[in-house]
């Protein structure tokens, strides 16, 4: 045999070897939100299953899901964690990359909360008050918009401290940065007759000045992690934070929910739709790695057990708001369907 093709028997065996070698554990990024609970099920699976404990990344639902579309194989992850739904944009990327089947599981509510210390006073926000602390431009009368010249919150609301607007929240790759703009910045927004009326007229610069936030430090982006936004917290009883209910459900001691149009962040307003600033929760199977990727329906399986998501389940203990038991049903039947998703 010559030298030139003992080489490129060499290089075959090295292509056919790398093909076998099939990556065996299960690779999920996304939510910071939906990690707690992602985390909780892995460990789970990995005690109680043959297969490894599945290796879960928060990256943020926009940076996770942007990992997620950017294609098939090994080297991209199989499941990507979302605190809102997925964009049409995300799947057309995603489809742009050959992935075109993708399975969709909803896996509960959860709230969003705007917190502090339990060293200060409790908060009592309404849903304008929050739009008029955050927004990058705010009414100045009828038709009329000036820079947000707010700088304490009793300019905001003479009901309110007068301790100097400093929130901690998320970047705009979050998924609660997302729902957060939505809810609770539109919501205040549009209680402004005038603005209500200009989502009709221009939905376009509706948008643009609800969902925008403001620049000038007064709102801070303190990154993915919202335990570090406890922490900071927990060491300026001045400073406000923006994060998922999970969070503060775990850190009692520490921090405390403010009321929102009267409304506490708590299991119940949140599971009866009282509390105004809450959301569903996702995440996203690549379908061509079920097969691939030892495990994917297995954890699929464990995720949408009763034991798991139900109402007196584990996931329950970490703060995430059950579905009613209809929908859980109707979503099971899906997961174990592998049912694509559809916009």
């Amino acid at each position: 045999m010559s030298k030139k093709t003992l080489v490129i028997a060499a290089a075959a065996m090295v292509i056919v070897s790398g093909a076998a070698q099939a990556r065996d554990q299960i690779r999920i990024v996304g939510s910071s939100t939906v990690y707690p609970f992602s985390t909780t099920v892995a460990e789970q699976f990995g005690k109680t299953t043959p297969f490894k404990t599945p290796i879960v990344e928060s990256t943020g639902s926009g940076g996770g899901l942007k990992l997620f579309c950017a294609g098939i194989g090994d080297r991209h992850p199989d499941i990507s964690n979302a605190s809102r739904r997925i964009k049409a944009s995300e799947v057309a990327r995603c489809a742009k990359n050959g992935i075109d089947d993708i399975v969709e599981v909803k896996v509960g509510y959860d709230g969003i909360v705007i917190a502090n210390s339990r060293k200060a006073e409790r908060f009592k926000l309404t849903l304008k008050d929050i739009f008029l602390a955050l927004a990058k431009d705010v009414p100045a009368g009828e038709g009329k918009l000036q820079p947000n010249p707010y700088t304490t919150w009793k300019q905001v609301n003479a009901a309110l401290p007068a301790t100097r607007i400093e929130v901690l929240g998320p970047p705009p790759t979050s998924g609660t940065r997302d729902a957060f703009v939505e809810l609770a910045m539109e919501g205040g927004c549009k209680s402004f007759p005038w603005i209500k009326a200009l989502k009709k007229a221009d939905k376009g610069s509706y948008k643009a000045l609800c969902h925008a936030i403001r620049e000038d430090g007064a709102y801070i982006e303190a990154g993915e992690n919202d335990n570090l936004i406890v922490q900071k917290l927990d060491a300026n009883p001045r400073a406000l934070g923006i994060f998922g209910y999970s969070f503060l459900d775990q850190n009692t001691d520490k921090v405390q929910g403010s009321t929102i149009g009267g409304e506490a962040p708590t299991f119940e307003n949140i599971a009866d739709g009282r509390y105004p600033v809450s959301r569903p929760l996702f995440f996203y199977v690549k379908k061509a790695h079920i097969d691939t990727i030892p495990g994917i329906r297995e954890y699929m399986a464990e995720f949408a057990s009763e034991k798991a998501w139900g109402r007196d389940g584990y996931l329950a203990d970490k703060g995430l708001i059950p579905m009613s038991d209809a929908e859980r049903a109707d979503w099971n039947a899906k997961v174990s369907a592998l049912v694509n998703l559809t916009m």
